[in-house]
């Protein structure tokens, strides 16, 4: 936890969820830039303001107390619950913030919109096509982002969507996004979901269709590591098992394990809203509205009960926006261990690289290699 100073006042901050081992702060310096503009500035908080994409709820917290009507809209589950836990913390109303996902209606009316650039430049766009409707020409319009995550084609998202747009001098390697509602611009049409069909030779799922809500990983093709992980696998058992895919992205691994296995019931969990709704139509498009299935949003696997699983899949991330770590990792492994029945096991795809089966080993007193070539592993380990 570290303390967040602003022009109205200091905040107790901590990323969600939060780990004493965890050296990482809850803002960085794009939050810390946005904000002092805004106060340098003087813009006008008593109206609608929105809040894009705020990582770790360092810019709501800040703003809860000061801007009348703050909603904050985000595609993280973890994001919406480092903004209640950082309310909290700091003895603020959760209520002023209005928490929305990327799924969710957007707000009706924008009288400031603060935008936290993504990783993805698809979510962004997605996001700016679905915001604008409520931007009016009064509308203050001021993103941020670090030097390495604002580029021209984000300018040019902006301006292509919102209308002029120019950027600021870097200040700490951050830099500013100013943006001129232009009531009059013709938009083009959001393309956002994206729908297509898979390859052949690649088992149950050849030529099947996939959608892709946009920010999810790889959304415009089968990414490798998931293509060497379907030709691995676990066979079916011949007896009714549950399986989660972990992580889930557009669902292609769980549903190309339901397709292998009738018998099976599927959970497709992932923290991203726009992962979750791909899996579910991914899922729904090759197996009907019958098929037993859940979709959940949230903390890995933090609410599901002890022993309530037979096999996990997973592909594990290993940055957390511009951050390189194995945090990610080592709780969906501890998760999965918890949840899984004895004998029950977790399937891994992961780059070589990444020593995934050490942890595993420390973890579940056991590992094997299931396959692997230059790039990739997939592991193998049984809950005993």
């Amino acid at each position: 936890m570290n303390c967040f100073t602003t022009a109205w006042g200091e905040f107790e901050l901590a990323r969600f969820p939060e780990d004493p081992r965890e050296q990482l702060r809850a803002w960085d310096a794009a939050d810390e830039y946005l904000l002092r503009d805004l106060h340098e500035q003087a813009v006008p908080l008593d109206g609608a303001v929105t809040v894009l994409g705020d990582r770790w709820g360092a810019l709501s917290t800040a703003l809860a107390a000061k801007a009348a009507g703050l909603t904050a809209v985000t595609d993280s589950y973890l994001a919406s619950r480092a903004i209640a836990a950082n309310l909290a913390r700091n003895g603020l109303d959760p209520a002023a913030v209005a928490v929305r996902s990327t799924q969710d209606a957007p707000p009706p009316r924008i009288d400031v919109l603060l935008v936290r650039v993504p990783k993805s430049l698809a979510l962004l766009e997605d996001q700016l096509h679905r915001l604008a409707p409520a931007v009016h020409p009064d509308t203050r319009v001021l993103g941020t982002g670090m030097v390495t995550e604002i580029h021209t084609s984000t300018l040019n998202l902006f301006e292509r969507i919102l209308g002029p747009t120019r950027t600021s001098l870097a200040v700490r390697k951050a830099r500013l996004i100013r943006t001129a509602p232009d009531p009059d611009l013709a938009r083009p049409a959001n393309p956002w979901p994206l729908r297509y069909r898979l390859p052949d030779g690649i088992g149950v799922l050849s030529g099947r269709q996939v959608a892709n809500q946009a920010g999810v990983f790889c959304a415009d093709r089968l990414d490798i590591g998931t293509r060497f992980f379907l030709e691995h696998l676990p066979a079916p058992t011949g007896t009714p098992r549950r399986i989660i895919d972990l992580g889930c992205g557009n669902g292609v691994v769980g549903t190309a394990a339901a397709l292998a296995d009738p018998d099976a019931e599927l959970l497709f969990v992932d923290e991203s809203f726009q992962a979750a709704a791909s899996a579910e139509e991914t899922f729904r498009t090759n197996l009907g509205p019958d098929r037993p299935a859940g979709f959940l949003v949230g903390d890995a696997l933090a609410d599901l009960p002890d022993a309530s699983a037979d096999l996990v899949l997973l592909n594990p991330p290993f940055h957390s926006h511009q951050a390189t770590t194995d945090t990610i990792a080592r709780r969906m492994f501890t998760g999965a261990r918890r949840v899984l029945r004895p004998g029950g096991e977790l399937r891994v795809v992961g780059n070589r690289h990444l020593g995934h089966h050490l942890t595993l080993r420390r973890l579940f007193g056991n590992c094997r290699t299931v396959a692997g070539n230059p790039k990739f592993t997939v592991l193998s380990a049984t809950r005993r």
